[in-house]
């Protein structure tokens, strides 16, 4: 492979990376931008996706090595698996909200931030007992068809998760800027307290960003699944911090800026992997993070604000 097509086979492997991250990094984003909240929880909703991602496709005949559709059509089969996935973890992170944090809600201080740690070890736990600590073979249907440049490749399956994460990127984008809701969602971001006398329903707001944010984390988990060909109880670390980083990077609290920061990721990642190493992948990655925290705490398309009464 000659040296440019060995650099467009890892764009594109970044750029697919990436939009795994970007989706992860808008829950982030989106939670923040409501709350000023760093939810570390959401690391496990795109562990649990991943989980109940398998759970379905299991339920169709698809379980590790074995492809079995019972007459049943892939498309429509890998439809159901996304939605199922994406409404079981949006309501997780509901439930997250509405348990274990609105009650917090008027607590000054840390305390919200600490209690999403809590959070998230025990979804980590509870996933560990449940389903236990090896790794799972997560099945993949997709043909391993490829469009070939060079000797670079693209495959169906990256091709499906472009698409995919265009559509649920632009879907989120469009929903927050030209909805009822979404502006009602502005609105608290940027000042809760005069939305609320406004007639905002700041609690509905709040439960609408985590169920958002925590969707498209199950959209990442089940990405992350047929990428990878793989899931275990301690998947969420590792990417969520990428994803956070990715956030940081576009600025979180603005949505753009985490698309374009998990894309930047990606294909950090992935350059690094081809022509440094695979291990100092995460040492480049964290060493941005702490550089950008350090050079421009906004990121690259946010902006310094005054902090949240």
């Amino acid at each position: 492979m000659s040296s440019f097509d060995l650099l467009l086979q890892q764009f594109v492997n970044g750029l697919s990376l990436g939009a795994m991250y970007a989706l992860l990094a808008l829950g982030f984003t989106i939670v923040y931008g409501i709350m000023e909240l760093i939810n570390f929880s959401h690391f496990n909703v795109f562990m649990i996706g991943s989980f109940v991602a398998m759970g379905v496709l299991s339920l169709f005949g698809l379980s590790g090595q074995t492809v079995l559709l019972h007459g049943f059509p892939l498309v429509g089969v890998l439809v159901v698996t996304l939605a199922v996935t994406m409404i079981a973890c949006g309501m997780l992170g509901v439930g997250i909200e509405r348990l274990a944090l609105r009650p917090l809600r008027g607590v000054q201080g840390p305390m919200a931030m600490i209690t999403t740690i809590g959070v998230s070890y025990v979804l980590s736990n509870v996933v560990m007992l449940t389903m236990g600590a090896n790794t799972k073979n997560f099945p993949n249907p997709i043909p391993s068809v490829a469009l070939h440049i060079g000797t670079a490749q693209i495959t169906v399956f990256q091709f499906i998760i472009w698409a995919l994460s265009a559509v649920l990127m632009g879907g989120l984008y469009f929903f927050v800027q030209r909805s009822k809701l979404g502006k009602a969602m502005r609105a608290t971001a940027q000042d809760p307290d005069a939305a609320l006398m406004m007639g905002v329903d700041v609690n509905r707001v709040i439960m609408t960003a985590f169920f958002l944010g925590s969707a498209l984390a199950g959209a990442a988990g089940f990405i992350f699944g047929l990428y990878y060909n793989f899931t275990n109880f301690g998947i969420g670390f590792t990417a969520g911090l990428r994803a956070f980083t990715a956030a940081v990077l576009g600025g979180i609290g603005n949505i753009p800026g985490a698309m374009i920061g998990g894309l930047l990721i990606g294909l950090i990642e992935a350059m690094a992997g081809q022509y440094i190493g695979a291990k100092w992948a995460d040492v480049i990655i964290f060493s941005l993070l702490v550089l950008v925290l350090v050079c421009r705490p906004a990121g690259l398309l946010g902006r310094l604000a005054p902090t949240k009464s």
